[in-house]
């Protein structure tokens, strides 16, 4: 007889435990729509359309280097998205190179072209993107881009020995 006590009381006690009320003493609602969505608005800024490439790429170069210990920034611009590359004096610490790049990135925050903008301390990369940039400015901007882009790539992708076919020997020469 306990036992049947017991399991009844466990059983009531699961039971009312799965017809909890809303939380906050609220009414649950009478009449849901199981088909009514919610519409939300946007509330991050849109990415500004860039129609002057140019003219960004010389706002935001300018932006970057009004950053203390930038002595000069290249940016170019393809499509929707700008990379800014920046020069600091040479020798300066690992940490401190770190640090100047995060400052050019808060600047660059507050402008509405370069909220997106990527930031590069690399030497080689902003010497690599005022290249660019003075193809561009020459006319040259589809030529210029690719012709960087294969010496980058070059840089990256390794020579592995046992791709390297030797010279044919012609017995006849």
């Amino acid at each position: 007889m306990r036992k049947f006590v017991a399991l009844i009381m466990l059983l009531s006690a699961v039971l009312t435990g799965c017809t909890q009320s809303p939380k906050n003493g609220a009414a649950p609602p009478q009449n849901v729509d199981p088909n009514h969505q919610v519409q939300v608005n946007q509330t991050a800024p849109q990415k500004k359309e860039i129609t002057d490439p140019a003219g960004v790429a010389q706002r935001l170069e300018q932006i970057a280097g009004s950053v203390p210990n930038v002595e000069s920034a290249n940016c170019v611009v393809f499509g929707n998205t700008a990379v800014v590359g920046i020069n600091v004096p040479q020798g300066m610490d690992r940490a401190k190179v770190g640090t100047v790049k995060l400052s050019v990135a808060e600047a660059l925050k507050h402008d509405p072209y370069g909220v997106d903008a990527l930031v590069t301390a690399d030497m080689d990369l902003a010497e690599r993107l005022r290249r660019v940039r003075d193809h561009v400015m020459n006319g040259r901007p589809i030529n210029g881009f690719a012709e960087e882009m294969a010496a980058i790539i070059g840089r990256i992708v390794p020579q592995v020995p046992r791709d390297v076919v030797p010279p044919q020997t012609n017995p006849n020469r």
